[in-house]
């Protein structure tokens, strides 16, 4: 009995975009008055979202979706901070540690068998790494390749720790009100809001070009055009 291969679906960049993002910076930024849910509630409904969202996305990709615990363990982190009301430093320092925790992850895991900037920029469902691998070694280039994915993993891991530092000086700037005030968590919401794009702007422009860096050297290092190895 032969049957087709079902592929785990993909929840995609918008639904983490959504569920992690806009949707909790929406409650704490409008729902936080008195009036309405108030401090402590607003940010509780908001962690719900990417807690839901982050168990739906195991369901469908049967598998950890290592930017979705991401983010919930970072919304998590900040609603118990804030719910503890702990000082706006502690905020900071969290806000700094995770892309400071990608960047390291991109630098260790460059010396282990899987590069997390292969996961990155360069996954399976773009390259048809198999094809790849037999052609770096029936040509015996597959070491200086990787010294190619190398420099590619330095260029990718510096856009995150760029991004630590700016999110660090973010949360410093917003976050200025009593922990626990209506005030201050309208800033989380700001703050949220704005350090997605303090992330994703310099990372996105660095993930580029490392992977421009790579489609030029599998072309160059195989003597081959990049699009023969690339998913149809």
């Amino acid at each position: 009995m032969s049957e087709k291969t079902q592929q785990p679906k993909q929840t995609g960049f918008f639904g983490n975009l959504i569920f992690n993002i806009a949707v909790p910076v929406v409650v704490m930024s409008y729902l936080s008055s008195d009036e309405y849910l108030g401090p402590a509630w607003s940010i509780v409904l908001a962690l719900s979202f990417p807690l839901v969202f982050g168990l739906y996305d195991l369901k469908q990709t049967k598998k950890v979706n290592a930017f979705s615990v991401l983010g919930i363990v970072s919304v998590l982190l900040t609603g118990g901070i804030s719910l503890l009301k702990l000082p706006a430093e502690y905020i900071a320092i969290k806000e700094a540690a995770i892309p400071g925790l990608i960047g390291l992850a991109v630098i260790i895991t460059q010396y282990s068998k899987k590069p997390l900037v292969k996961a990155l920029i360069l996954n399976d469902q773009l390259v048809n790494w198999p094809k790849l691998n037999d052609t770096l070694e029936t040509k015996g280039l597959t070491t200086v390749f990787n010294s190619k994915v190398a420099v590619s993993s330095y260029i990718v891991a510096s856009s995150f720790f760029l991004s630590s530092a700016l999110n660090y000086l973010l949360a410093k700037w917003i976050l200025v009100s009593e922990p626990g005030t209506t005030a201050y968590t309208e800033e989380l919401g700001r703050m949220t809001a704005l350090s997605y794009p303090v992330i994703v702007i310099p990372s996105m422009i660095l993930l580029i070009f490392a992977l421009m860096y790579l489609f030029k050297q599998i072309s160059s290092v195989t003597g081959e055009p990049f699009e023969s190895f690339l998913h149809q």
